[in-house]
């Protein structure tokens, strides 16, 4: 596995890497129409384009491959975190999420936050996050369960 931050040239195997896991990972934690308004977001271009030109975007490559990506917004906030449903369980969120904590520390950032999925809220307490908020989303009449939660660096 190899690192690499990403290129507007990345952004179709990121969307598509996004879409796959939200319909395919996230199942068991939200229905198929919460699923399919979340995955909605893919749509809006100038918004990945902006996550890609203005954040820290780091991809895990595998055998050429994007297995994962996480982004760091503003140095403190954890915009994306997603892992390709495929490369589950396999160390690839672990090395992510410390490149991100490294990259955070490098703003001189105290504290990491995010906004974390029902599905991954595990992996997050695991790696030292505490739930501050569950917070309801609401989107095209849709309600999405998600947590406020922050690590302290």
């Amino acid at each position: 596995m190899i690192f690499k931050k990403a290129t507007i040239s990345d952004l179709e195997e990121m969307q598509q890497l996004y879409l796959q896991t939200i319909q395919s990972v996230c199942k068991n934690d939200y229905n198929e129409e919460q699923r399919n308004v979340w995955s909605s977001s893919v749509n809006n271009k100038e918004r990945w384009i902006d996550v890609i030109q203005n954040q820290f975007v780091l991809l895990a490559i595998i055998e050429n491959q994007i297995a994962g990506f996480g982004t760091l917004k503003d140095g403190n906030y954890i915009d994306f975190f997603y892992i390709h449903k495929d490369f589950q369980r396999q160390g690839i969120a672990d090395k992510i999420l410390a490149e991100l904590e490294l990259e955070a520390r490098k703003h001189n950032s105290k504290i990491l936050t995010s906004d974390i999925s029902i599905t991954a809220k595990p992996f997050f307490e695991k790696k030292g996050f505490v739930a501050k908020a569950k917070q309801k989303n609401i989107r095209e009449n849709v309600e999405l369960i998600n947590y406020k939660m922050e690590k302290e660096l």
